[in-house]
């Protein structure tokens, strides 16, 4: 096997789901607050309760598994599904018509 492939199976991505309640201004402050920890542990929106982050190792992913565990809010439901880069790469996307409000950056341009 080459470094190469070996590497397919070491690297991971994570991706974090979650439906939490809005109902209240309380719940809605914590959704908030949860998406924006995402975003500053490096997780990056993919649809708007799916956040996706590359992780260079297993080690890695636990370590970002365990910090989003730390700000996960008391009511809803969060799930991490962790894949490894081989896996991730057999992903298909189609998509659609997409209305383009600003100029996508280097990282947005890197999903399509």
């Amino acid at each position: 096997m080459t470094f190469d492939r070996l590497n397919a199976y070491h690297i991971m991505w994570l991706f974090v789901m979650f439906d939490l309640p809005v109902m209240t201004k309380k719940e809605r402050k914590e959704a908030a607050l949860f998406r924006k920890n995402l975003e500053k542990d490096g997780f990056t929106m993919h649809q708007f309760s799916v956040y996706i982050r590359y992780c260079g190792s297993l080690e890695s992913a636990q370590v970002h598994i365990k910090r989003v565990k730390s700000f996960t809010p008391d009511k809803g439901h969060v799930s991490v599904l962790s894949i490894t880069d081989k896996q991730y790469s057999n992903i298909i996307h189609i998509w659609g018509a997409i209305e383009k409000k600003s100029k996508p950056t280097p990282l947005q341009l890197e999903f399509f």
